[in-house]
């Protein structure tokens, strides 16, 4: 079963505990050689000059004729053979090595009649003294490294967390929040010292509140221009109205009316920017809503209920969303167009060329359309504002069968 991790202990925090914890060990592993090897060095040295001290009394008492200690002899049965050799070849010299099951430094060295003599000195309790050390240098090595484990991962856990905080607001305001801020609290204290990461989140902000006021600017604008656009556009129509008929009259009304419903387009798209918007959600019945949105369009549009379904929504709004689907599949598609209602979700399919790839990727843009086909990209940008409004998901999608498909899922409000 593969463990999961909380969202903060990403790969940063793991890859700096592994880090830490290597060089804990590899610092421990030194420490505790480098001790080991002063401390056995000093143990057996005491050990040795002890031996030899003892070897040199052994020697004098052997060449006055009294009698040696007992830990001393000539020739002992139990001298390691190499320290035997040593000490006929004329040397002198030590060694540690077992004698009846217990450590043991021996010293030996040569005397008249090329005979050895040797003493043995115990060394069980340097070795033990030695043992002991091994055993607290893992203990407190093992201690350490836990310690600075633990210690390193809250550090690191503290850093890994404020990026994640970081990244988040990133995703929120490529989602459209442009509100969201990280606000680290280094970035408004001066006094606090200001790492990396603070300096990412001041720039984050920065970047969002920068974007925030030219994008309010940019809706200002458009609405502002729509609205003034509206007062001129009734006085031409009016005049338009006041002409004579004729193929230049039909002319001029035709393209009045058109740059009169881009202007209301432009109101709508502005007031969906603003995120204002508020339903009036009643109770509706969605095949015939649909079959009705459909008779107001006098198109050829097939419509087919596989389950019919009540749900409460915006009633103008929803009838705003599939208008502009209709609209834009009759416009740009191939018949037949298929309008499915199956409970809360609705489906609209021509059997044209499909949607283009940008609108695919990215969703609806404003102003642009594929080369050589009539309108302006707001029907399909104003359907999506007004399902996010109704808090519907809206998608588009090229089937396998060709044409365009446009669903629509309605939320499931008691």
């Amino acid at each position: 079963m593969r463990a999961v991790f909380p969202r903060w202990a990403g790969p940063l925090a793991l890859k700096a505990a592994v880090f830490i914890t290597v060089m804990c060990c590899a610092l421990a592993a030194l420490l505790g050689v480098l001790v080991h090897v002063s401390v056995t060095d000093q143990t057996v040295g005491q050990a040795r000059k002890t031996a030899l001290a003892r070897l040199r009394e052994a020697t004098a008492a052997y060449e006055a004729g009294d009698p040696l200690r007992r830990d001393a002899g000539v020739d002992p049965p139990g001298l390691p053979p190499s320290l035997r050799r040593l000490a006929a070849s004329g040397r002198r010299g030590t060694m540690v090595d077992e004698h009846d099951g217990h450590p043991t430094m021996w010293a030996a060295g040569p005397v008249d009649g090329g005979r050895v003599v040797a003493v043995r000195v115990d060394h069980s309790q340097g070795e033990r003294t030695i043992d002991g050390l091994d055993r607290a240098i893992v203990w407190s090595s093992g201690l350490a490294i836990g310690a600075t484990l633990v210690v390193g991962a809250f550090a690191v856990t503290r850093v890994t967390r404020r990026l994640h905080t970081t990244a988040r607001v990133a995703r929120r305001i490529s989602a459209g929040d442009l509100d969201a801020r990280v606000g680290d609290p280094r970035t408004k204290d001066p006094t606090r010292p200001q790492d990396e990461v603070a300096s990412v989140a001041a720039a984050l902000d920065s970047m969002a509140a920068s974007l925030q006021g030219k994008l309010l600017a940019e809706q200002r604008f458009t609405a502002d221009v729509a609205h003034e656009l509206r007062t001129p556009l009734t006085g031409l129509h009016a005049a338009a109205e006041l002409l004579p008929p004729g193929r230049p009259t039909e002319l001029v009304r035709d393209r009045v009316a058109a740059l009169r419903t881009l202007t209301e387009d432009l109101l709508e798209i502005s007031r969906l920017d603003t995120g204002r918007e508020r339903l009036e959600a009643d109770p509706e019945e969605l095949g015939a809503l649909v079959r009705r949105v459909v008779r107001g369009f006098g198109t050829d549009a097939r419509v087919d209920v596989a389950r019919n379904a009540r749900v409460v929504t915006d009633r103008r709004r929803l009838e705003r969303v599939l208008g502009n689907l209709v609209a834009n599949a009759d416009r740009h598609g191939r018949a037949p167009v298929v309008i499915t209602v199956d409970g809360p979700v609705i489906t609209v399919r021509d059997h044209g060329d499909g949607y283009p790839e940008y609108l695919l990727a990215h969703g609806p843009q404003r102003f642009r359309t594929e080369s050589g086909t009539k309108g302006h990209g707001l029907g399909l940008t104003i359907a999506l504002g007004q399902a996010e409004v109704l808090g519907a998901r809206l998608e588009f999608a090229n089937p396998p069968g060709g044409g365009a498909l446009a669903t629509l899922t309605l939320p499931q409000r008691p």
